[in-house]
Protein backbone atom coordinates (compact mmCIF):
# COMPACT_ATOMS: atom_id res chain seq x y z
CA UNK A 1 0.00 0.00 0.00
CA UNK A 2 1.39 3.25 -0.96
CA UNK A 3 1.91 6.40 1.02
CA UNK A 4 -1.25 7.88 1.01
CA UNK A 5 -4.52 8.69 3.23
CA UNK A 6 -7.42 6.93 1.99
CA UNK A 7 -9.93 9.43 2.36
CA UNK A 8 -8.16 12.81 1.52
CA UNK A 9 -5.31 11.36 -0.82
CA UNK A 10 -2.75 13.31 0.92
CA UNK A 11 0.80 12.06 -0.08
CA UNK A 12 4.78 12.72 0.67
CA UNK A 13 5.73 15.90 -0.45
CA UNK A 14 9.51 16.72 -1.34
CA UNK A 15 11.95 19.72 -1.18
CA UNK A 16 14.53 20.42 -0.08
CA UNK A 17 16.97 20.02 2.91
CA UNK A 18 19.15 22.31 3.52
CA UNK A 19 22.65 22.38 5.77
CA UNK A 20 24.16 25.47 7.46
CA UNK A 21 26.67 26.38 4.29
CA UNK A 22 22.53 26.24 2.64
CA UNK A 23 23.69 23.55 -0.03
CA UNK A 24 20.75 21.83 -1.25
CA UNK A 25 20.07 17.79 -1.36
CA UNK A 26 16.49 16.75 -2.37
CA UNK A 27 14.44 15.20 0.99
CA UNK A 28 10.95 13.84 1.25
CA UNK A 29 8.43 14.66 3.72
CA UNK A 30 6.02 11.68 4.41
CA UNK A 31 2.21 12.05 5.58
CA UNK A 32 1.40 10.96 9.32
CA UNK A 33 -0.62 7.96 8.46
CA UNK A 34 -2.64 6.30 11.17
CA UNK A 35 -4.60 3.14 11.16
CA UNK A 36 -7.86 3.88 11.45
CA UNK A 37 -11.41 1.75 11.80
CA UNK A 38 -14.07 3.62 10.03
CA UNK A 39 -17.77 2.74 8.67
CA UNK A 40 -17.66 1.67 5.05
CA UNK A 41 -21.40 0.40 3.70
CA UNK A 42 -22.68 -0.11 7.49
CA UNK A 43 -19.23 -2.32 8.24
CA UNK A 44 -16.03 -1.52 10.13
CA UNK A 45 -13.06 -1.35 7.85
CA UNK A 46 -9.23 -0.85 8.95
CA UNK A 47 -7.55 1.97 6.69
CA UNK A 48 -4.88 4.14 6.72
CA UNK A 49 -5.64 7.74 7.26
CA UNK A 50 -3.66 11.34 7.76
CA UNK A 51 -3.88 12.61 11.11
CA UNK A 52 -5.69 15.45 9.94
CA UNK A 53 -8.06 13.55 8.47
CA UNK A 54 -9.12 11.48 11.41
CA UNK A 55 -9.21 14.96 13.64
CA UNK A 56 -11.72 16.10 11.22
CA UNK A 57 -13.72 12.61 11.05
CA UNK A 58 -13.85 13.17 14.85
CA UNK A 59 -14.88 16.51 15.03
CA UNK A 60 -17.97 15.72 12.13
CA UNK A 61 -19.03 12.66 14.46
CA UNK A 62 -17.91 10.20 12.32
CA UNK A 63 -15.91 8.16 13.67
Amino acid sequence: MSRKCAISGKGPMSGNKRSHSMRASRRKWNVNLQKATIMVDGKPKKVKLAARTIRTLKKQGAI
